[in-house]
């Protein structure tokens, strides 16, 4: 049987390196997305290989519209992509009153630009199949809000209405869009963001989350089960809210 063809995202970091270590547990060719840090992508390749999985490690700016498409136009040679995972993001926090245009801009172009630039390249392929999963990695600060995160907020939020929006466009061909929204995860960029002191205060299981369990809710919303959901905002947070 043809393995099904993955392509997540950031997947150098520690979230995005967790699912795609997942997928490729569900016998999925996982293509590791980086940025610039393609060494990272191709270490998680080679690790998922040498568990007996499948992986590639490919790089290219999200931001960048035409080498996206140019990157992606490569991996179509090879199959549609049937489970996208977007999961690229990042930070650069400040007070709005603080926050200058390229803050605002690099913020917004990775979260939500990225998005569009990766996945409507990927839609019509994927339509063709009848089948796909397209999994966006949000945040709990697009539910709640955060102090000094208005950027990426607004960012996150505005990826929960493209998910809702397309989800509905792609249902009747068996495409299901959902977004998952973690808390704080044990991860470099949470580890640097807040103390166990401050973790233990406001998470109310007194530990942040694990990259892997994010990623066992990414590998099952990318599952034959999952079949039925899909306009979803699922958050994972250790009943923060």
């Amino acid at each position: 049987m043809t393995k099904k063809l993955a392509l997540v995202t950031g997947g150098s970091g520690g979230i995005g390196a967790a699912i795609c270590r997942a997928l490729a547990a569900q016998d999925c060719h996982v293509f590791v997305h980086a940025n610039r840090n393609l060494a990272q992508a191709e270490s998680v390749a080679a690790d998922i290989t040498r568990a007996g999985g499948s992986a590639t490690a490919i790089a290219f700016d999200v931001t960048d519209r035409a080498a996206t498409q140019a990157a992606l136009e490569a991996i179509l040679q090879q199959g549609p992509i049937q489970i996208l995972v977007n999961n690229a993001g990042i930070h650069d926090d400040v007070v709005f009153p603080g926050m200058s245009g390229d803050q605002w801009d690099r913020v917004v172009n990775v979260s939500l630009n990225g998005f569009f630039n990766v996945t409507q390249p990927l839609t019509m392929p994927m339509l063709r199949t009848r089948w796909g999963r397209i999994i966006n990695i949000s945040s709990i600060a697009a539910i709640t809000g955060n102090h000094g995160q208005v950027n990426y907020s607004a960012a996150k939020g505005a990826l929960h209405s493209a998910t809702k929006s397309l989800a509905r466009e792609l249902a009747s061909r068996g495409i299901t869009v959902n977004a998952v929204a973690p808390g704080i995860i044990d991860t470099a960029m949470g580890q640097a963001a807040f103390n166990a002191a401050a973790i233990a205060e406001m998470v109310p299981m007194k530990r942040a989350g694990k990259p892997e369990e994010v990623a066992a809710l990414v590998a099952f919303l990318a599952s034959e089960q999952a079949a039925y959901i899909s306009g979803q905002i699922i958050s994972i947070n250790g009943a923060m809210i």
